[in-house]
């Protein structure tokens, strides 16, 4: 009876069937005034004691997706449950939804990701401290994990993964800024080497990238579209932080904002560098609002294809920020 009805239902919303990857979702006007809710599984009833909640293991057919909902003024949305919202995996309803938990405590995995070309040379000193004071904050529990990476012309690991602060805080101030900039090689080899986890079946984690960057780049080799892509074969949300501290928006703020969109994540603009710890207080906020939900794709193939997500809230006045879409393994 329930896949009748979301039949139904995406019969009546054929633009939500023209959905390509990495294109944005259709305005509200046209989603069907009645929207299918996500259907609450007796599994997944009364898992909101994310601290309390069992081990959730995810099949190599299952999906883990993290979001975060905030209202129009951009403010967080807590106490929200599985019905109140609706997802579509390839144009297609969710086979079966295995998992639904709100205010998450999943381990964190975060990468340190820090421009250190020659541009940002006079505000390096701010965005160190910054970035340490983040992760003291961050890093609360024995299984969280975070890695250090710095990059002009090369990107070079100064701390690998570690939940050891001190380990972390060493490795940001090794960093020394000087020479160009390869932003899109370092995003690129920080996923690839670093975040992408071939395993599947293992318990879900909160995987991020805190890129601080203008956005500049002047020396990679990879291109902009090859980062994302790798970015969503590694399941890991951008939280960009431009430092481009004068008031127009740039080119390089363009493909930080592409960057955080395509992943689900956010950019932040501080209008200075004394405000840049502010945006990580804001990244800090947003990593401990979020909700996770666990579900098997409709008509799912090994093929190593890019499938679209979209999930959306029914309640129209509040807005649902996930990735764009994920790539299915191969068998």
């Amino acid at each position: 009876m329930n896949r009748l009805l979301f039949s139904l239902v995406l019969a009546a919303a054929a633009p939500v069937a023209t959905l390509q990857a990495q294109q944005p979702a259709p305005p509200a006007a046209q989603l069907p005034a009645q929207a299918p809710a996500v259907q609450q599984p007796v599994t997944a009833q009364a898992d909101q004691a994310a601290d309390n909640a069992p081990v959730i293991r995810v099949g190599v057919n299952e999906v883990n997706l993290i979001f975060t909902v905030t209202d129009k003024h951009g403010h967080y949305i807590p106490n929200l449950k599985q019905s109140d919202f609706a997802l579509l995996d390839d144009q297609k309803a969710p086979e079966r939804i295995t998992s639904f938990r709100q205010q998450i405590n999943l381990p964190l995995r975060v990468g340190i990701v820090i421009d250190a070309s020659t541009s940002i040379r006079t505000r390096f000193q701010f965005e160190q401290q910054s970035a340490i004071e983040f992760l003291l904050e961050v890093l609360k529990s024995r299984s969280d994990r975070a890695f250090v990476m710095g990059f002009d012309v090369t990107p070079n690991v100064t701390q690998d993964w570690t939940n050891n602060l001190d380990g972390l805080e060493t490795g940001i101030n090794r960093l020394r800024p000087g020479g160009g900039t390869a932003l899109f090689d370092a995003v690129y080899t920080a996923c690839r080497d670093k975040l992408l986890d071939e395993s599947r079946g293992q318990e879900p984690v909160r995987k991020a990238m805190i890129l601080l960057s203008d956005g500049d780049d002047n020396q990679s080799r990879v291109r902009p579209d090859e980062a994302i892509k790798m970015c969503q074969r590694a399941e890991t949300i951008i939280y960009a932080i431009s430092t481009n501290w004068t008031p127009s928006r740039g080119k390089g703020d363009q493909v930080l904002t592409e960057m955080a969109e395509q992943t689900g994540g956010q950019v932040f603009f501080p209008p200075s560098v004394e405000e840049v710890s502010n945006s990580f207080k804001s990244i800090e906020e947003e990593l401990r609002s979020q909700y996770a939900l666990t579900y098997a794709p409709a008509d799912f193939k090994y093929d190593g294809a890019f499938r679209t997500i979209y999930l959306y809230c029914n309640d129209r006045r509040y807005k649902a920020r996930t990735r764009k879409g994920y790539f299915a393994p191969r068998q």
